[in-house]
């Protein structure tokens, strides 16, 4: 397997997944701007969208949307470490994915496109209003979204906050979510895929 990432974007999340499985995989990075390999090639001929990430398969397939690619990662190279399909557990990690992509992910995309003055506010009141919904689910003392198991929806909360130092959001007033993060920070496949696109 294949992932075209770029550094610190929402690909990070697959990344981790990829080395949580111990999956056999080969990464390259992407330039989604100038929608160059960094090979040479063209990524719109890999991934028409030129959107990261994307996993190219062993038989040539090639796979988009975070969501998809770590249940995929998981499912094929850990058969059983998630919840079965059709079970609430499932369902429930569907639902937190969802929720990561939809409500979080969503709202720290406007920041990238220079926000100011009101606008900026109100796009941070969003955000907190999102967050504040995280910590209210880690203020049971779990440890991470879905209890105590690891699970592609806590790689994808930790991608998605780092974004936060980058675009000015003070994290301060969410304890809870720091501490997440802080759990999430210091396991060994995390520091593996950061040191691997260079973020630490």
């Amino acid at each position: 397997m294949k992932l075209y990432y770029s550094p610190g974007a929402c690909s990070l999340a697959s990344h981790i997944v990829l080395a949580e499985a111990g999956a056999h995989y080969e990464i390259e990075k992407a330039d989604i701007r100038a929608k160059k390999t960094e090979s040479g090639g063209d990524f719109t001929a890999i991934s028409p969208r030129g959107a990261v990430p994307v996993l190219v398969l062993a038989d040539g397939e090639v796979l988009t949307e975070g969501v998809a690619i770590m249940q995929f990662v998981m499912d094929s190279v850990m058969p059983g470490a998630l919840p079965a399909a059709g079970t609430l557990q499932r369902a429930r990690l569907q639902e937190a994915l969802n929720f990561v992509s939809t409500e979080v992910h969503k709202t720290y995309s406007p920041f990238f496109r220079g926000l100011e003055g009101a606008a900026k506010e109100a796009q941070v009141a969003l955000l907190n209003s999102r967050l504040a919904l995280v910590e209210a689910r880690l203020g049971d003392g779990r440890s991470y979204l879905l209890g105590e198991e690891f699970t592609p929806a806590d790689a994808y909360l930790f991608t998605v906050t780092n974004w936060s130092k980058g675009v000015g959001h003070d994290l301060s007033g969410f304890p809870k979510l720091e501490a997440f993060r802080a759990r999430v920070a210091a396991r060994p496949a995390v520091q593996a895929a950061m040191k691997a696109e260079g973020l630490i």
